[in-house]
This record gives structure tokens, C-alpha cells and sequence, in this order.
């Protein structure tokens, strides 16, 4: 592994570390979108996580459109709507789908810490990673969901 080289021999980091990234980019994305239903599902005196949980992927989302503009690679861009995997029609629907955002940030960067090639990559990737899942318990606790911290967060159950 390279720790601060900017990549391999050409110059320039490896298309797994890219591609990783650019998955990290669509989660933070759908993010930003989702953060809007879990939102709407909530009385307007309790949105303040919500705002600054979407404001947190809002910056996860800038900082990886740079990292990777600066890589000569063209960032993903955000779909015009996501699918919700389920209705959200309580404010425990609300902090659920939270944790589906925030769970899906975490396999994300999860990736990115597998297939990270730089040393930088890599700090990013465990900072983010953790934010993730810090946002995530306290989304579990408001979901009624046990046990609220998780051991490996971004790797699957089980």
C-alpha cells in the first residue's frame, strides 16, 4: 500500500479506490435526498439532527465531488428521486429511515476502506465512517432499536 503517493505508477489513484469513492458520493447523495422525507416525518421542534445530519452529507458530498474532480474523475451525479424502502409515516418510520441512510453511508465507506490505496484515503474513510455510525446510534435509540451501537459498523450482520 502507498501511504501519501498519489497512487501507483501513473500517477494517479487506482479506478477500485475511484469507484469506491464514487459509491461513498451516491450514498452521500441519497442521503442529502432521504434526509428530506425523514424530515418531513417529524415535528418541526425535533428537526434539528435531522439538519444537521443532511448538512454533514451535504459537506461528505462536497469534499468527495473535489477529491475526485481533483482525480480527473467525473463525480456521480444525484438521481432526481430515490425509492424509499418503506413508508414513512411516523416519526419512528422517520429516525428508521435514518438509520438506512446512515447504514448505507457506512457500507459505503466500508468499501472505500477496502479498496483505499492512500494513507489520506484512508483517514478519510475511517473519519467518515465513524461519523456515520455515531449519527446512526442515536437514530436507533429514536427508532426503538436494539442493541443501538454496532460492533463492525458497514460490514453485514451476522
Amino acid at each position: 500500500m502507498a501511504d501519501d503517493a498519489p497512487g501507483t505508477a501513473g500517477g494517479s489513484a487506482p479506478a477500485a479506490e475511484d469507484a469506491a469513492l464514487q459509491a461513498a458520493l451516491a450514498a452521500a447523495h441519497g442521503a442529502v435526498w432521504g434526509y428530506g422525507v425523514v424530515g418531513s416525518a417529524l415535528p418541526a421542534d425535533v428537526r434539528g439532527p435531522v439538519s444537521a445530519a443532511e448538512q454533514a452529507h451535504r459537506d461528505v458530498r462536497d469534499e468527495l465531488t473535489r477529491l475526485l474532480t481533483t482525480r480527473r474523475v467525473d463525480p456521480v451525479a444525484a438521481e432526481a428521486a430515490y425509492a424509499l424502502p418503506f413508508p414513512v409515516l411516523s416519526p419512528i418510520d422517520a429516525a428508521a429511515l435514518a438509520v438506512t441512510l446512515e447504514d448505507g453511508a457506512a457500507r459505503a465507506w466500508t468499501w472505500v476502506l477496502d479498496q483505499a490505496t492512500e494513507r489520506s484515503t484512508r483517514e478519510l474513510a475511517v473519519a467518515r465512517l465513524a461519523d456515520a455510525e455515531v449519527r446512526a446510534v442515536g437514530w436507533r435509540g429514536q427508532a426503538a432499536r436494539a442493541p443501538v451501537t454496532t460492533a463492525f459498523p458497514g460490514l453485514p450482520e451476522g
